[in-house]
């Protein structure tokens, strides 16, 4: 009797291709499902993460280069786009030195029509108001951050601030100096660096008075949402100003947690209280630093620093 091939019996070799076609969905070691990465060419397991083929491009450079200056040398690109200038670094600068591609000093005309071109460049950089606003107004926070010591972050944020400013029509009215000031103020917040806003107003062209309407209005209008500031975050810059031992810091640091458990910080002047903090640690400690020091350092009043004093130690002392 000869065997009869069951209709539902599939040849090996059709067996091996369905294997191989649900290989190429699945991981043999999860089962998970396998995707492709065009940015990578890799084809990788969604679960695992185990990759079954690789074939990566590289996007750098063809060139090698060992020094910043042979980098410089090679590279074809300009500066990437930086949100700290009016046109984010997309249009040509004319240098002003007057030398040719060899460094050789140029003719009097050819400098002569090297003026003109610098001049008319500038004119088609900045050709409407708009632009001249936003040149002016990143000029003068590049400047107040350097002024402050504020990382790149904290200006590239407060650069975006403005822009949102322009682009909402907020500046009508008010003044480019203190919306700018504003802006970096809103900044450096954000980026958990503050500074009191007395430093602010000694870099700036306007009053203190003018950069906190415009900060509330900046706030209101744009939606940011700043957490209030914690006076914990000024204590390294003030000890530092102080040259305090690290003892004094960090008792400074318990009275202040101690004074925001009970409630103590609220509706008062975190750099006020970080300052009476760092005073009254400083006698714990025994180093005794003067009213007049703190207050010169952190830019409040001594009246300030003796109240608050007099209410972080109670705290203090009451603690368990």
């Amino acid at each position: 009797m000869t065997h009869q091939e069951h209709p539902h019996e599939r040849s090996p070799d059709e067996r091996t291709a369905d294997r191989e076609s649900v290989a190429e969905d699945r991981c043999p070691e999860c089962q998970g499902s396998i995707t492709q990465d065009g940015d990578r060419s890799e084809r990788t397991c969604e679960s695992c993460g185990l990759v079954f083929k690789e074939n990566r491009v590289d996007h750098g450079p063809e060139w090698r280069a060992f020094t910043s200056d042979e980098r410089d040398e090679k590279s074809r690109v300009g500066a990437p786009t930086t949100p700290l200038l009016h046109d984010k670094g997309l249009s040509s600068t004319i240098g002003w030195q007057d030398r040719d591609a060899y460094g050789q000093a140029v003719s009097e005309r050819k400098r002569a029509q090297l003026h003109r071109l610098r001049t008319w460049d500038e004119r088609f950089r900045t050709k409407d108001a708009h632009e001249r606003n936003l040149k002016h107004a990143l000029g003068e926070i590049s400047r107040m951050a350097s002024a402050l010591g504020l990382p790149e972050s904290v200006r590239e944020t407060a650069g975006v601030l403005y822009r949102r400013a322009v682009e909402d029509d907020l500046l009508p009215g008010r003044s480019i100096e203190g919306m700018s000031t504003a802006s970096l103020y809103a900044a450096a917040r954000q980026h958990g660096v503050p500074r009191p806003l007395t430093e602010f107003a000694d870099v700036s062209r306007v009053e203190k008075i003018r950069i906190q309407r415009a900060y509330r209005f900046l706030s209101r209008e744009l939606g940011l949402e700043i957490e209030p500031e914690e006076p914990a975050r000024y204590l390294p810059q003030f000890a530092s100003s102080l040259e305090v031992t690290d003892e004094t810091e960090r008792i400074s640091r318990e009275i202040l947690d101690v004074a925001t458990s009970n409630a103590v910080h609220s509706g008062k002047n975190p750099a006020g209280l970080a300052a009476a903090a760092l005073y009254a640690a400083t006698h714990l400690t025994n180093e005794r630093l003067t009213q007049d020091v703190v207050s010169d350092v952190a830019n409040v009043s001594q009246v300030t620093i003796r109240n608050r004093y007099q209410e972080l130690l109670e705290v203090y002392e009451q603690r368990d």
